[in-house]
């Protein structure tokens, strides 16, 4: 088993910025939802992630909701990428997606913090739904920063964006309208994303209402 070793230059970058924020506009979809990610990656191997959630409003789910997410590669007629939800010795399958269009892995994100917003705060998930997938295509924060990989230093890309920022339903999103996804993504990550998170902080130095961290975690051969 290969054990990766990540810095996200969100949370720690190895000598700080290395370029300033910018601003980017359609080209934000094009990196989150980047095409061919997965096709130099071993079908003899899976991707692991780490899943941590912590929720202050709805405690409960986070345990339920902590885990591993796995991805496999499976041949056939139109190859297909296929995420299960690990923890302990329970699992659950999440669904199979065609290899060809990328890691489906940032789908999964943008879905659970749309149903976790929907379940903490109340509203309608097709309105929340709808702002998540704006801010998709909308100019966003773009960093460049480092992280370590296997003991290798490289360069990431940090896109961060605010989908409920001055919302006009604001007042009853129970704090959700702070809401920050940031997704860091490297050339050199198998499967291109390092880090994807989502977080609701808490209202003058509060304890956080909500945190969703996926983390690349390792690659290991597949069962």
């Amino acid at each position: 088993m290969r054990k990766f070793i990540i810095m996200v230059s969100a949370m720690a970058v190895i000598g700080g910025p290395i370029a300033a924020t910018e601003t980017a506009g359609p080209e934000t979809y094009d990196l989150l939802f980047k095409n061919g990610t997965l096709d130099d990656f071993s079908r003899d191997h899976r991707l692991v992630y780490d899943r941590k959630v912590q929720n202050s409003l709805k405690p409960e789910t986070e345990e339920r909701d902590t885990g591993q997410i796995v991805l496999s590669l499976v041949d056939g007629q139109v190859p297909e990428a296929q995420l299960k939800f690990t923890h302990d010795d329970k699992y659950r399958n999440l669904g199979s997606f065609p290899a060809s269009v990328g890691n489906p892995i940032i789908m999964y994100f943008v879905e659970t913090v749309v149903r976790d917003m929907a379940e903490t705060a109340g509203g309608s998930p097709y309105y929340i739904r709808n702002r998540v997938k704006e801010a998709l295509v909308q100019p966003a924060e773009v960093d460049r920063g480092q992280a370590v990989i296997a003991n290798e230093t490289v360069n990431t890309i940090d896109v961060t964006m605010h989908p409920f920022r001055d919302d006009p339903n604001a007042a009853r999103m129970q704090g959700f309208d702070r809401l920050a996804m940031t997704v860091s993504m490297s050339e050199d990550a198998p499967g291109w994303y390092l880090s994807l998170s989502a977080q609701v902080p808490g209202a003058d130095g509060d304890e956080p209402v909500y945190s969703s961290v996926m983390t690349f975690d390792r690659t290991e051969p597949s069962e």
